[in-house]
């Protein structure tokens, strides 16, 4: 299995911002740096995150966008989207980010990472682009949400690696199959517990291992399904 994409950028944060929300300041202020970057099981070094019950940890350590993702949402806000504005810590170029499928694993460097969840988008990223009118609706329903990933083996990287998918899991689940359905709510009930029992099968099997989040959400579609 090999398929390749670019890395355009690499982005840590570049100051804490005060926020309206309740933890009040916000890291969401990434930027791109220069050079060769660390990571580690958490994600970046040098990087942090503000609120670490919504963001950060073992299973959204890095986050990435897509330039093709980028590219839908510069006419619809106006405005040029550079690498960091929506917060990734990875811009790539020639890869389906928010396709990517649950459980995929990507070289980039001497890294490997593993694909674990879609983003929710939420307040304080519609406070980041200027709170657009229904942001985070808008954003939810493109489903273009990018892919939080897990830091497999540690290494560096840096803009102009190579993104290299080194594994797909057969349950065929992309981050965006998943988002399109859990977010539709009702109407998508069957379609959702469809997907939640590939991922089930594919996570007892050992093939795949489901971050606690989607774990809980996949209990839930199937436990709706009875």
């Amino acid at each position: 299995m090999s398929a390749m994409g670019e890395l355009l950028a690499v982005c840590r944060v570049h100051q804490l911002l005060p926020d309206a929300g309740t933890v009040g300041i916000t890291a969401i202020d990434k930027r791109p740096v220069e050079g060769r970057v660390r990571a580690g099981r958490y994600g970046l070094y040098a990087d942090v995150q503000a609120d670490r019950e919504n963001h950060g940890g073992l299973e959204q350590a890095v986050y990435a966008y897509a330039a093709e993702d980028v590219a839908f949402w510069e006419p619809e806000l106006g405005r040029e989207i550079p690498p960091g504005l929506f917060g990734e810590n990875l811009r790539t170029r020639g890869l389906d980010v928010s396709g990517a499928l649950v459980g995929e694993q990507w070289r980039i460097g001497t890294v490997l990472l593993e694909v674990t969840q879609p983003r929710t988008p939420c307040a304080t990223f519609a406070r980041r682009l200027g709170s657009p009118p229904r942001w985070v609706r808008r954003f939810a329903e493109a489903n273009r949400t990018g892919s939080y990933l897990r830091v497999v083996e540690r290494g560096e990287l840096g803009a102009g690696d190579a993104v290299e998918i080194v594994f797909r899991p057969s349950h065929g689940v992309s981050v965006a199959d998943w988002f399109g359905t859990w977010n539709a709510g009702a109407p998508a009930f069957g379609a959702t517990a469809e997907l939640a029992a590939a991922l089930r099968r594919s996570a007892d099997d050992g093939e795949v291992r489901l971050s606690d989040e989607m774990d809980r959400r996949v209990s839930k579609a199937l436990t709706r399904a009875v």
